[in-house]
């Protein structure tokens, strides 16, 4: 909602209601290329609103999703208690503490749009290999380096600011130099990345 929340990443703003559905009518199928299975336990890390959460929880055994703006939090419950879903915790958090909010090992942390704002994304990356089990994976979904003018939707330019972009090897060395080890990289189309990562043999 704002960024004057103390811990909020910068740049990492819900999208308007419409323009997020437009870039992405199926978000089940971007969990599915980014490694998301049937009965995994989940973490939507950086959840905002909810349109990556609901899907999960379709698909997930249990799922947990983490903001740190208690509203888009609250739009995200309200979302998946509309839908009858009943196997997600809604936990508001910095990310960056995310070993201590999370109570046993996950399956699968999933991050969509946000961690291109993470001012210290390595230690991010430890916090959450903390939180994945053994064959846990951790999926970032990014903007690829394009000029913003460039990632279009409903006719406008959309996303972070074009100097705020990582391209994937960034996003890869940022998550080894934490310590985990990429796994995959896939396409998202139209304008994303996906890179998973594991826990090093």
């Amino acid at each position: 909602m704002t960024s004057a929340i103390p811990g909020f990443f910068q740049g990492t703003e819900m999208p308007n209601s419409g323009w997020w559905e437009a870039l992405w009518p199926d978000p089940a199928g971007v969990l599915s290329a980014t490694g998301l299975t049937p009965g995994m336990d989940v973490v939507d890390l950086c959840c905002g609103d909810g349109w990556f959460t609901l899907p999960i929880a379709r698909m997930a055994r249990h799922v947990i999703a983490i903001d740190i703006d208690a509203g888009l939090l609250e739009i995200a419950r309200r979302r998946l208690i509309d839908a009858g879903a009943a196997n997600c915790e809604f936990i508001a958090g910095d990310a960056y503490e995310l070993a201590s909010l999370v109570s046993r090992p996950v399956d699968f942390v999933f991050m969509a749009n946000a961690f291109h704002g993470v001012p210290d994304r390595p230690r991010l990356a430890r916090a959450v290999g903390a939180t994945l089990g053994p064959a846990g994976r951790f999926a970032i979904v990014n903007w690829h380096q394009r000029p913003r003018e460039k990632t279009t939707v409903l006719d406008e330019p959309r996303g972070p600011r074009t100097e705020l972009r990582l391209s994937p090897e960034q996003t890869i060395a940022d998550a080894e130099a934490g310590g985990l080890k990429l796994s995959e990289l896939v396409e998202v189309p139209p304008y994303h990345y996906g890179a998973v990562f594991g826990q090093p043999a």
